[in-house]
């Protein structure tokens, strides 16, 4: 059943860390509202970027290594990225500037709030890369990865369209496939222990997933699709 929707509107955690230098308060002062999601109104790729392009929407960007990656490599797709925590914000605005990105738009707040206000099965694709676990049990309801945020997901994904999870935690990793395994909307793409264990070619690595593997920890690469 879909989790209560007041337990999943949430932010959790901090959204503000080491103080900007001048320079990266610049390309939040100048560059994000060149870039930011309008606030009101229905979203679609033509108000977004003008035409009718793909979409992909990222959930909590980090610093944007991954996100600015996808970007480049897709400059016909239109990117999405949602990112509460300002220094995240600021390095991905970094990377826009230096790869001199001109499809993407970015939202510093709830990711729900731009996803819900998208057309149903807009999404060719969704990332949800290494979200915070929550690993102590009385805070499961707080992990993206519950019934309510995933009906969403899914209502926005396109038929036969992707969704894509990376975690290095086992209980998050536990969890998830838990999750997964009692929804008959999506179809896990795996065939092998390697489709799940080997980062994919067109996975571009973040700094989280980096600072995992130095830690010695595994990580998991699950990719989903919208049935």
């Amino acid at each position: 059943m879909p989790a209560d929707p007041t337990t999943i509107r949430r932010l959790y955690g901090r959204s503000k860390g080491h103080k900007l230098r001048k320079g990266q308060q610049a390309l939040l002062d100048t560059l994000l509202p060149r870039l930011a999601v309008p606030e009101e109104g229905t979203l679609d790729a033509a108000s977004l970027f003008g035409d009718d392009r793909p979409l992909h929407f990222e959930i909590g960007f980090g610093s944007g290594e991954h996100f600015a990656a996808q970007a480049e490599a897709r400059p016909g797709t239109g990117f999405i990225g949602c990112e509460h925590f300002i220094n995240g914000m600021v390095g991905a605005l970094a990377h826009i500037e230096e790869r001199g990105l001109d499809n993407i738009r970015l939202h510093m707040n709830d990711a729900l709030d731009v996803l819900e206000r998208l057309p149903d099965a807009s999404l060719d694709r969704l990332y949800l890369l290494h979200p915070d676990p929550w690993p102590k049990a009385r805070h499961a309801k707080r992990r993206m990865m519950n019934h309510g945020p995933l009906d969403m997901i899914a209502a926005k994904l396109k038929s036969g369209g992707e969704f894509r999870l990376g975690t290095d935690h086992p209980v998050y990793c536990a969890w998830s496939m838990m999750i997964m395994g009692q929804r008959g909307d999506f179809e896990w793409t795996a065939e092998r222990p390697a489709d799940f264990l080997d980062r994919p070619e067109d996975w571009p690595e973040t700094r989280y997933e980096a600072k995992a593997r130095r830690k010695g920890h595994e990580v998991w690469y699950f990719r989903y699709r919208r049935a």
